[in-house]
């Protein structure tokens, strides 16, 4: 049996959705944040840096009969944001999928996409932004 790791499916699904055009960024959870920002840590002097996995949840399905992926990104401006949420949710998908069958364990995926933003111009050529912000 094919032990199925979620921190690699999270970093599938995370390469697949930041591959899409007009994608420009993950977008992690409150949760996550706050989480973060309640833990201090002896780098606060840098930059705050979020890792691209952060943006992606991967679950299996209640049942147990495959695997539910949430993907929360920002995206650009000057394109239409259902057709980068549609071309997420497809190369997402497709690219989890094709994942799992390389390690013989083919099984359902279902793939949620939320836009949490659309990213401006001056978003994404400010000085050191690595990450879109709140």
């Amino acid at each position: 049996m094919t032990v199925i790791r979620t921190t690699t499916l999270l970093g599938v699904a995370a390469g697949a959705a930041l591959a899409v055009p007009g994608v420009a960024g993950l977008h992690p959870r409150l949760s996550r944040r706050l989480a973060a920002a309640a833990a201090p840590t002896l780098a606060d002097a840098a930059p705050s840096r979020t890792s691209p996995e952060a943006g992606v949840r991967v679950d299996r399905a209640p049942d147990g009969s495959g695997w539910h992926i949430e993907v929360r990104c920002a995206l650009t401006e000057g394109r239409r944001a259902l057709d980068i949420a549609q071309n997420v949710h497809d190369r997402v998908g497709a690219a989890v999928i094709s994942h799992l069958a390389t390690l013989d364990a083919v099984e359902p995926v279902t793939v949620e996409v939320t836009v949490t933003r659309i990213a401006t111009w001056h978003d994404e050529h400010e000085p050191g932004r690595t990450s879109p912000g709140p």
